[in-house]
């Protein structure tokens, strides 16, 4: 089995081979995986946070060893806590990086942070305040950054900078933690998932208090939520049809 690691800031990853195919999600800086089968240009990856695959384009990370793969696996959450920030080589070469990025690698990488950290778990009452960080980000099918995000993107990213870990897709996340029974049970953190005409769960985001939501669709809003799902106030309907709320916290 090889290894790599992601050693740039947002790297695309494509659902096939190709730079014109579709983005499924994106490799952030520090973000490390398994090499599940490597063609001239592109390898095609399984992620170790949250088992996710695509193809990265082999110009866009670099290999590691097993050794350094178990490494990273078994050190410490450490995340880049500021929205962008610079990670510098020895050469004083700087790249920048997102919010959430994963600096576990930097002595693997030789490179140098000296930005501010997140390193230990927060209290479910961050969350919250953790998702305004990405009020008004643009929807980006298969973003993980303010600067672009998909509503199961925005989740899991909210939720990484609290300690916690999501599956990438919205179906997938459905599948984590309890199930409640009525919005009344649920508190600020919770999510609430919503699907389409045929079942399938399409759309996820954050329940905040007094039946209002926090999700991505279009940008990162907040909705009324209800029993039918979420209201757009602004255009007066019912946007998306809510399937189910679990507590992963």
């Amino acid at each position: 089995m090889q290894y790599g690691i992601c050693n740039l800031g947002i790297v695309p990853i494509r659902l096939e081979p190709s730079d014109t195919s579709e983005m499924v999600t994106q490799a952030l800086y520090g973000d490390y995986f398994k090499v599940l089968e490597q063609r001239k240009k592109w390898s095609r990856i399984r992620f170790a946070y949250d088992n996710y695959e695509g193809w990265i384009d082999n110009k866009q990370y670099i290999k590691i060893e097993d050794d350094e793969y178990t490494e990273l696996t078994n050190s410490k959450l450490k995340l880049s806590k500021d929205l962008i920030e610079f990670v510098s080589d020895n050469s004083n070469n700087l790249y920048p990086i997102p919010i959430g990025s994963d600096l576990k690698g930097l002595n693997l990488l030789q490179h140098h942070f000296e930005g501010s950290t997140i390193t230990s778990k927060f209290d479910k009452s961050e969350i919250i305040k953790t998702s305004f960080l990405y009020l008004n980000a643009p929807y980006l099918w298969g973003g993980k950054t303010p600067f672009g995000i998909d509503c199961s993107g925005f989740t899991q990213m909210v939720y990484k900078l609290n300690g916690y870990k999501l599956f990438r897709d919205a179906s997938q996340q459905a599948s984590q933690g309890e199930a409640l029974s009525f919005i009344e049970e649920s508190e600020p953190g919770d999510l609430a998932f919503f699907d389409n005409a045929e079942g399938n769960i399409i759309h996820v985001g954050i329940i905040m208090e007094d039946n209002y939501i926090i999700h991505a669709h279009g940008k990162v809003r907040i909705d009324r939520l209800d029993h039918s799902g979420i209201y757009n106030n602004e255009k007066d309907i019912h946007t998306h049809k809510l399937r189910v709320i679990k507590k992963i916290v």
